[in-house]
């Protein structure tokens, strides 16, 4: 038995952590079907085989949707378990009831119930060692079991098709504004990275698709129809508008399918207008289901909303805000979003990416805009050091005297706080691990660091 949660993280840290490792070979998954997570739950009882699931894949958005849909059925009355990932600053907010992470002594408890499983696996002949992402699935699929939940919201992880979550058989799935991310892993088109997040469009069951790029949304429409699978398109059977936003919020009409709602997102940002209809699309085609999901559940889920990280206000005069953009895309979309909030404000921007990131396309579009640079690291394994980020953004025409070099996102942030006056702005952005240790120091939340990971230079 485990004695701690330091010790169930340290257990769950033994595993395989794709997440933390730079892909070893291009456009190889290293996993090539689901059969080891199906053996693992079939061992469990198959857990996974819960009631009301709505299943997100996504490069931009899912978790965002994923909040939404689960404070709507919050909201309604149901009981409900969300898994997502990664986490911001403790492995327990990846299992969450009712809105709120699992304790860590419950934590604990899961991370025991599933370790036998876990050795079973190990020596099946027909499966192998449980990966850490899988092993965590398959402990939020216990924990939802066991508390009997009315309804379970599913972020998938990476991708779709071979995402340990796609063992689920959901009442919908939702796919969100697919991008270029992950190319070395799912493929170098967008069209391809479309393809492998369809893989969890299944036969009959209806999909919520958003606004897509041209080649993605021709290769989701191939995938709904080779499944007979019913599409919900966001902008043709559910839209929005925009009626008003500010830096505390936005103001949204949402034309559903059943229903007219006027909504207050406290959520910033253009694209979180597109995330809030593609989850009251989800709710209401759940609620064909047999879920009453009213229009007073909508409103008061969609206001009461909480998703950290994304253009996420921590401070006033200066303004501090942080967005895990963590492609050129959602790059593009945060710079074109900032003046509805931020209206002439003199940038700083704080970055910090991973290195198996687009970090070139990242850095020309922020280079055009930002009048200085402070370039930094998180925690992370995969973090890129800061003079390297350096370097590209002087290449990208940054001089090199605006750009500053600086080890830990806590002084990087001190730096830009000292050399603000009250109406600048400073941007934290290139990466959620950045933006999770931008959180710690700015609202004085204890880090929880694991120093086996650690880069080898910040052990």
């Amino acid at each position: 038995m485990l004695q701690s949660y330091q010790d169930a993280v340290a257990r769950l840290l033994s595993l395989v952590d794709h997440e933390r490792a730079t892909p070893a070979l291009p456009r190889q998954k290293r996993i090539y079907d689901l059969q080891n997570v199906e053996r693992l739950l079939q061992k469990m009882g198959a857990p996974h085989r819960l009631p009301g699931i709505v299943h997100i894949a996504g490069t931009k958005g899912k978790g965002s949707t994923a909040a939404m849909v689960e404070s709507m059925l919050r909201a309604a009355g149901y009981s409900t378990g969300f898994y997502s990932s990664p986490h911001l600053h403790s492995f327990c907010e990846r299992i969450r009831r009712d809105g709120q992470p699992v304790s860590p002594q419950r934590f604990v408890e899961l991370t025991d119930s599933v370790w036998p499983y876990h050795l079973a696996n190990a020596a099946d002949p027909e499966a192998g060692p449980t990966t850490l992402f899988e092993y965590l699935t398959a402990m939020a699929f216990q924990c939802f079991a066991e508390d009997g939940v009315d309804a379970s919201v599913i972020e998938v992880g990476l991708g779709g098709r071979l995402d340990a979550t796609n063992v689920v058989t959901p009442a919908v799935g939702v796919i969100t504004p697919v991008s270029l991310d992950h190319t070395a892993i799912l493929g170098d088109t967008i069209g391809e990275i479309a393809a492998d997040k369809s893989g969890i469009i299944k036969p009959g069951i209806p999909v919520v698709v958003a606004p897509q790029f041209a080649e993605a949304d021709s290769a989701i429409m191939t995938a709904a129809g080779e499944q007979s699978a019913p599409v919900i398109r966001i902008g043709d059977a559910v839209t929005w508008r925009v009626n008003a936003v500010s830096i505390d919020g936005q103001e949204l009409t949402i034309y559903g399918q059943s229903s007219t709602y006027q909504v207050r997102l406290p959520l910033l940002g253009d694209f979180q207008s597109v995330n809030a209809a593609a989850a009251v699309a989800a709710v209401e085609t759940l609620a064909k289901t047999g879920f009453q999901v009213d229009s007073p559940a909508v409103v008061k889920g969609l206001a009461s909303v909480e998703w950290p990280g994304r253009l996420e206000v921590l401070r006033r005069r200066p303004t501090v805000i942080a967005d895990g953009a963590h492609n050129d895309h959602s790059v593009s979309t945060l710079l074109n979003t900032l003046p509805a909030y931020a209206p002439d404000c003199r940038l700083t921007v704080v970055a910090g990416f991973s290195r198996d990131k687009r970090v070139d396309a990242m850095v020309e579009l922020l280079a055009e805009r930002c009048d200085r640079v402070i370039a930094t690291r998180s925690r992370h394994p995969r973090s890129m050091r800061p003079a390297e980020i350096a370097e590209v953004f002087v290449a990208h025409g940054v001089a090199p005297d605006r750009v500053a070099t600086v080890p830990n996102v806590s002084d990087a942030l001190n730096l830009a706080l000292e050399a603000a006056g009250p109406d600048d702005l400073a941007l934290v952005t290139g990466s959620l691990f950045v933006v999770a240790e931008a959180r710690e120091t700015m609202l004085g939340i204890d880090p929880e660091i694991y120093p086996d990971l650690l880069p080898p230079d910040l052990r």
